[in-house]
């Protein structure tokens, strides 16, 4: 696959750029395929690159002390990781590694922060991406001092709800959804104690499986009620 404005123009972050910033860009990004579980930015080193994912799924993942692996977040077709050290020419904070076969598009950091600060609506939108990640990041960590293991799990896929689904509090879909392994490293459990709570919901019709790309909420409200508490699983 070669660079090109249009597969630049994929992404909604690079969409902001003029075009001459973007042709400038094309020439120096490059394009590099990932299998199942590669690590794709590494933490504590610099990288150069900016990443953003053309196709498959990337997960932002670290370690505790002891050695156990914690989800953070999920990198979804056409969002962009590494972009903190846009600002602070710092270490990469995270693992980003590879959860489906993906192609991710690599941009010079350097060149992407020269053409950053020519354009004030890039800036922005950066600012808001960073600033939206430390609030989810933030409400991942509350999620692990729960000692209400059925509350943690309805938690971790109330916050995987579409927002303009939650405003209707009707029924809602989560598309492409986590794996119970996936789940359960976010939520610092057992695989098969994820699968345990799964099999409880299903049972009270609160998740339904469509396929493995989409998981079914017949009723959102809920699901609410059992992530704040108000009811017991």
């Amino acid at each position: 696959m070669v660079v090109t404005p249009e597969l630049l123009s994929f992404f909604p972050l690079l969409k902001l750029l003029p075009a001459s910033s973007l042709l400038a860009l094309v020439q120096a990004s490059t394009v590099e395929k990932f299998a199942r579980r590669a690590v794709v930015l590494n933490a504590g080193q610099h990288e150069h690159n900016v990443c953003f994912l053309f196709e498959g799924r990337l997960q932002g993942v670290d370690f505790t002390v002891d050695g156990r692996e914690v989800g953070l977040f999920f990198v979804e077709p056409g969002d962009v990781c590494g972009e903190i050290a846009l600002f602070d020419r710092g270490v990469q904070p995270e693992y980003i590694i590879v959860l489906s076969p993906a192609v991710v598009v690599w941009v010079p950091l350097e060149n992407l922060r020269a053409a950053m600060l020519e354009c004030p609506p890039l800036v922005s939108n950066l600012g808001m991406r960073l600033a939206q990640r430390i609030r989810q990041l933030t409400l991942q960590r509350s999620l692990l001092g729960m000692p209400n293991i059925a509350q943690r799990v309805c938690c971790q896929l109330w916050l995987l709800v579409e927002e303009h689904e939650k405003a209707h509090m009707k029924e809602g879909v989560i598309k492409n959804p986590p794996t119970h392994m996936e789940i359960a490293i976010m939520l610092n459990l057992s695989r098969e104690t994820v699968t345990r709570v799964f099999q409880t919901l299903q049972q009270q019709d609160v998740v339904r499986r469509d396929g493995a790309s989409r998981l079914q909420l017949p009723s959102l409200s809920l699901l609410k009620a059992y992530a704040d508490g108000s009811r017991e699983l």
